[in-house]
């Protein structure tokens, strides 16, 4: 049933990352976006990393979907047709997508895959404790800076989808 299902998540997942990066309405892309990260969620609830599914569903599907649509609302970029790259681009970016899933699969089924019997777990609380702690290995420090750094990218971002906009408004 496991096989099933994870085949069903990663036939889900590869569907829509192709229309994401092929449809060229920019809001489309961005939903079709949250169904491939809630994909990868299905996929650690699958292995039975269920705080890992709840982090990615709640900060990536979420939060960083919610805040790329806010980002594509405000600069009123909701209807933007994304254009078409060139023939040639496309076909040299097929033939790079090729290679590589070339080198993916010999690299994957070239390697003896070992099963090894896990028998520590990891609670919610221990994952909590070192995410707000000051101590050595612990990742309070790293968390507020990628805070502080998406803050820096969406304002980023924003001044630039502005652009001459915001020299108008200023003059």
């Amino acid at each position: 049933m496991e096989r099933i299902i994870f085949y069903v998540l990663a036939l889900m997942m590869i569907v829509f990352a192709i229309t994401a990066v092929s449809s060229r309405k920019m809001l489309r892309s961005v939903i079709y976006l949250l169904f491939v990260l809630t994909g990868v969620a299905g996929i650690f609830f699958l292995i039975d990393y269920n705080f890992l599914a709840a982090i990615q569903l709640t900060v990536y599907a979420g939060g960083i979907i919610v805040l790329i649509i806010f980002s594509v609302l405000l600069v009123h970029h909701i209807e933007l047709k994304l254009e078409m790259a060139k023939p040639t681009r496309q076909v040299i970016t097929a033939i790079a997508c090729l290679l590589g899933l070339a080198v993916f699969l010999t690299t994957i089924y070239s390697y003896q895959f070992n099963v090894v019997e896990n028998n520590y777990t990891t609670t919610t609380a221990q994952i909590g404790s070192k995410l707000l702690s000051y101590d050595a290995g612990g990742f309070i420090l790293p968390f507020e800076v990628i805070s502080v750094v998406l803050l820096a990218a969406m304002i980023g971002a924003i001044v630039i989808a502005k652009g001459n906009k915001l020299k108008d408004n200023n003059d």
